[in-house]
This record gives structure tokens, C-alpha cells and sequence, in this order.
């Protein structure tokens, strides 16, 4: 038996990233606490099943010392006011893995010569909120009357997902690493990103979030696509200190978009009690009622200390609500969401034409079989 040796401090290093409670692993890896005094060494399987459970590359074990993992993105959020540093190995893997879709996703537009998109990049954080959002529901086709006719905040955030879609961003929703039910996505970390380009611009929401958070999410990261700037969020509706400018602005934008003042300002009755009016305009809008808060503020039909109070009481009834979970849906809409229809139809059809390796595709899908392969295909209306 072949044991090989292991730097200590990287194993603790490996734990620590890893977020998993050290009992856990140390219940799994019966010889965990001894390869990390060093009295005994594990054996190369051991190591390789140690850094799958922690979910690290095995390689990394065997340096001398931890390696620096940044963001490869632009960082925004903050927690307490201070810069987040560490990045949890689920967030990393899943700005790594949509980068290489959005790698692939643009070589394939190239290949086709499509144009770029105009509204990359075509704002600028000197440029109104009100401006630009008038711009981007130009662009997409957002109407408000729309939005107002769908049942429920689902309905709705589809809609929005599939009119950014036609304009053609990809917007990737998942609330897991790829496929993996067994390694969540915490929204108190993220919320999501944006990855700018102007051939093949991509969103990735963070799918834990409850939906009418993420429709708010969607709006922010389509800011940061018409500022042309990639960037990690984690900025909800609320109007706070400690943030960037460009967050700032984007949140402006977002709350433009989804609650116009104009057209907020019709639909506010004067004497209205607030739980009634938070209902009644959530879902007119199809918005958190959080949003519907921060809009109330703007509009100055709440005062800046009815406004703190009622965040705090209205977050608090949202985050019991959300603890409730939801049972699961349709396997072939939830695998479109998280990889996007765009970007799915493009794999499917590159595959098909012999331009993709099947290998590739069912990994950058997040699938294993033939036949799911096929029934995606038949979804995205490219096989029959």
C-alpha cells in the first residue's frame, strides 16, 4: 500500500475552504485528524477521495502552501460593510463553469457572424436611471401591462428571463453546482452575476433565492450588461451605504425598470395600511415586496423610519416564508434554466453538425445520457 505525502497545512486549508463541518469529515475520514498532525500519511485513493468530498483539485494538496483563489470577476458584494475575501468553492465553480460556456457560446456566434449586441456597454454611471431603463425595456420588450396579466411571480420571471433570452443574453438560473443537488447555492453569499460581452453576454442568478428576488437580481445584472461591466452581486433592493457607486446605480436602475415611478405613482391609494398596499402593488408588479418598499421611500409615500422598520418586519416574514422550500419541477424546464435555452439550442445544434464532441456537450449541459440529450434537443425545437 502506497502512501504518499501530504502537506498538513494544506489539508486544514482544504477543510476550512470547504465549509463542512469538521466532525462531518472527520466521520467520513476516520484518519483525517492524524495525516493532519502528521502522524500517519494517507494513501493516494485516500487523498483523491478526500479532495472530491471537499470538493478541491487533488493537485492542490501537494503544493507547499495555499494557493490564492480570487474571484475572476470584479467583486461587489460586501457583508457588514466590509469586502467579502474568501469565495466558497461552490461559487467558484460556478463562475469557472459559466465561463466556459460563455467561452464556448461566443466562438460559436463568431463562427455564425452575428453582430454584436448594441446595448453592451452603451451606459455609463453618469447616465440616469430613468434613461436607462427606459432603454432597456425599449430593448427588451418589457411591457408592464404584460407582467401584470401573469398569475403568479414564476410566470412573470419567466417572461422576463425569455424576453433577455430573445434579445440575446443568456441567463442561466441554478441553484446548485451544475447538477449537483447535493452542493446548494447560499443566496447570503451571492445573488449572481454578470459576465459582459458583447457577442455572448451572460446572467447567472443565484436559483435558492426566492423568485420575485431573483426577477430584482435579473434587472441588476442587465445593468451591469448596459454598463459593459462584469460583476459579482450580492446587493439586494434595499437602498444601503457600504456599497460601490456601480451597485448604487444599478439597483436604481433595476427598481426603475421593474416599478416605474410614473406608473407606481397611479396605482398608490393615500390612506391605504401598508400590509394592503405592499400586497396589492407586489402584485401588480409582479416584484418582492421588498422592492415595492424601497420604491414606496423613493416615491416618499413612507418616511425614512417607517421604511427601516418595515424592511426589518417585512425581511423576518420573507425569510420564514422561504424556509418552507418547494417541491421539485419539470427535470427538462429546470436543466434549460440553469444552462439557458440560447445557449442550449446552440450546444444541441453544434453537436448535431458535428462541431461539438457529444463528451463535451454533456458535460458543459450537466447531463449523462443519450437520450436526455436528445429530449433537450426536442425542447429547444431543434430535433423532432
Amino acid at each position: 500500500m502506497t502512501r504518499v505525502a501530504v502537506n498538513p497545512e494544506l489539508l486544514q486549508w482544504a477543510c476550512e475552504r470547504s465549509g463542512i463541518a469538521q466532525e462531518d469529515l472527520a466521520a467520513r475520514f476516520k484518519k483525517l485528524p492524524e495525516w493532519e498532525s502528521g502522524e500517519t500519511q494517507p494513501t493516494l485513493k485516500q487523498v483523491e477521495a478526500f479532495a472530491r468530498a471537499v470538493h478541491v483539485p487533488v493537485g492542490y494538496l501537494f503544493l507547499s502552501q495555499p494557493p490564492e483563489e480570487p474571484v475572476p470577476i470584479p467583486d461587489f458584494r460586501t457583508f457588514a460593510g466590509q469586502e467579502v475575501t474568501r469565495p466558497s468553492p461552490n461559487l467558484l465553480e460556478t463562475i469557472y463553469t459559466c465561463q466556459e460556456r460563455q467561452s464556448w457560446y461566443r466562438d460559436f456566434i463568431r463562427v455564425a457572424r452575428e453582430p454584436e449586441l448594441a446595448f453592451i456597454g452603451s451606459a455609463t454611471v453618469e447616465t440616469p436611471p430613468e434613461t436607462v431603463a427606459a432603454r432597456m425595456r425599449e430593448t427588451l420588450g418589457f411591457d408592464l401591462a404584460a407582467r401584470r396579466e401573469c398569475p403568479t411571480w414564476t410566470d412573470a420571471l419567466r417572461l422576463f428571463i425569455r424576453q433577455a433570452d430573445e434579445a440575446g443574453v443568456l441567463v442561466m438560473v441554478s441553484g446548485v453546482v451544475m447538477s449537483n443537488n447535493r452542493r446548494p447555492l447560499d443566496p447570503a453569499e451571492f445573488r449572481g452575476f454578470a459576465l459582459s460581452d458583447p457577442l455572448a453576454p451572460l446572467i447567472f442568478i443565484n436559483g435558492a433565492d426566492t423568485k420575485a428576488a431573483q426577477m430584482f437580481t435579473l434587472a441588476h445584472e442587465l445593468a451591469h450588461l448596459w454598463l459593459g461591466a462584469s460583476a459579482l452581486s450580492n446587493l439586494g433592493a434595499a437602498p444601503r451605504p457600504g456599497f460601490r457607486r456601480e451597485e448604487v446605480w444599478c439597483n436604481a436602475v433595476a427598481a426603475e425598470l421593474l416599478v416605474p415611478l410614473a406608473a407606481l405613482r397611479t396605482d398608490l391609494q393615500a390612506d391605504e395600511p401598508l400590509p394592503d398596499a405592499l400586497s396589492r402593488l407586489a402584485r401588480i408588479f409582479k416584484v418582492s415586496t421588498l422592492v415595492i418598499l424601497r420604491r414606496l421611500l423613493d416615491v416618499k409615500w413612507l418616511s425614512r423610519e417607517r421604511f427601516d422598520l418595515a424592511w426589518a418586519e417585512e425581511s423576518e416574514r420573507l425569510r420564514h416564508l422561504s424556509q418552507r422550500g418547494s417541491g421539485g419541477g419539470d427535470f427538462y424546464r429546470t436543466t434549460l434554466a440553469r444552462v439557458s435555452r440560447r445557449f442550449a439550442r446552440a450546444l444541441v445544434v453544434s453537436t448535431l453538425e458535428g462541431q461539438t464532441l457529444y463528451r463535451d456537450a454533456f458535460r458543459m449541459l450537466g447531463v449523462s445520457k443519450t437520450d436526455t440529450f436528445n429530449n433537450l434537443g426536442r425542447e429547444v425545437g431543434v430535433m423532432w
